[in-house]
């Protein structure tokens, strides 16, 4: 079994507030992770895809009394949304008899209905938490480059072999265009977003230029745009904003589209092995949107993420800011042998961080300019984790 990062996160949400709701993609190990939670403590868990836990809640109000004083795990709350609404008056009548934290514990697929009502009925009772795939601090470090190519899903990177890797991959996808997207609500058609998907892996972390794939889709460009939330929405596509800053210049204000997943970038283009990936245009990118992930994933949400673009050509990968805290520029390369581009220089002297780094696929950290240190993957997750 192996040790989620975010275990210690989730207790602690849970000693100070009534309600948290744990957010993520099937199979990023939600369950199995409330599952040893439940074990320190009384509890109960009801699944909302099963028919005999869903008749269990036939009258929530009763049942949820009945349990008041157990933490109450509800797996698939998205599909009851009026549950939300019963929960509010739980939590508030626990607050007055003084159980006013550690209640209940949400799971669910990221969905604007989910959000929406949470939102709307449990404000200032509710916490929110991402559980991704694995991290690189997670796995053993000689496992960084399978992490690379299976992603992060733990079944995917579990598998026994580069082949039953990519074929989990496979049925997942399948498995979301075809059942769990349309059970959300959404009437987009399977192969069109399956399309779509594909488009942007080839397209990984470029600016998203929604006529452009309207017109390669046969869309209107409104449309693409809808598609494009629905998969941010879902967490499987990330959405990277420009930096905002007053510079003087003129900046990108296009974002940035990142397929999440390491992983399913890799499948969506029927990429097997690492041999495969490394001789596909697509192994520079994929690498950018791994380290992307890992570190926005390591700062927990305490630090917005950005990317640097002028008209003149000046860019960084990735700018990370802690409120009150440090600026990072960050830069990524694949090769043993990195090297930092003007363009970097030019950037650095406009958002002024407080330090840099390039991080390429090795692990010995050495300086490469004035604060700026070429670094491993490992080690600067190590480091934002600790801001």
């Amino acid at each position: 079994m192996t040790e989620r990062r975010l275990r210690p996160l989730v207790e602690d949400r849970l000693a100070s507030q009534a309600a948290v709701c744990l957010l993520g993609p099937r199979q990023t190990g939600k369950t199995t992770l409330a599952m040893e939670l439940s074990r320190s403590r009384p509890s109960v868990y009801v699944d909302l895809e099963a028919p005999g836990d869903l008749a269990r809640l036939s009258e929530p109000e009763l049942y949820l009394e009945a349990h008041r004083d157990e933490l109450v795990v509800i797996d698939e709350i998205q599909r009851m949304p009026g549950l939300f609404e019963v929960l509010r008056g739980v939590i508030d009548r626990g607050r007055r008899e003084e159980r006013g934290t550690g209640r209940f514990l949400l799971l669910g697929s990221a969905s604007p209905s989910l959000m929406r009502q949470s939102g709307e009925s449990l404000a200032g009772r509710i916490a929110y938490l991402e559980l991704e795939g694995f991290g690189v601090d997670e796995v053993d470090p000689e496992g960084v480059e399978g992490l690379w190519l299976k992603g992060g899903f733990p079944l995917s990177f579990l598998a026994v072999d580069d082949r039953s890797s990519l074929r989990w991959r496979q049925d997942f996808i399948r498995t979301y265009l075809e059942r769990d997207i349309p059970q959300l609500g959404s009437r987009v058609p399977a192969e069109t977003l399956r399309r779509f998907w594909t488009m942007l892996a080839h397209r990984q972390g470029t600016p998203f230029n929604g006529s452009d794939l309207a017109r390669s889709l046969g869309l209107t460009t409104p449309t693409v745009s809808r598609y494009l939330d629905l998969l941010v929405d879902l967490l499987l596509v990330r959405r990277l904003e420009p930096w905002s800053g007053n510079v003087g210049k003129r900046l990108a204000r296009t974002p940035r589209a990142f397929v999440r997943d390491s992983g399913i970038v890799h499948a969506l283009l029927g990429l097997e092995d690492l041999e495969q990936v490394l001789g596909h245009p697509i192994a520079g990118p994929s690498w950018e949107g791994f380290v992307i992930e890992n570190l926005i994933s390591a700062t927990a949400g305490r630090a917005q993420a950005s990317f640097f673009r002028s008209s003149g050509g000046a860019e960084i990968d990735l700018v990370l800011e802690w409120p009150g805290g440090p600026r990072w520029a960050v830069e990524v390369k694949r090769s043993l042998t990195p090297r930092l581009k003007r363009g970097f220089h030019s950037a650095s002297e406009d958002i002024q961080p407080d330090r840099g780094y390039l991080v390429y696929p090795g692990s010995e950290r050495y300086p490469v300019h004035h604060e700026v240190d070429a670094i491993g993957l490992a080690e600067i997750v190590e480091l934002a984790r600790g801001v």
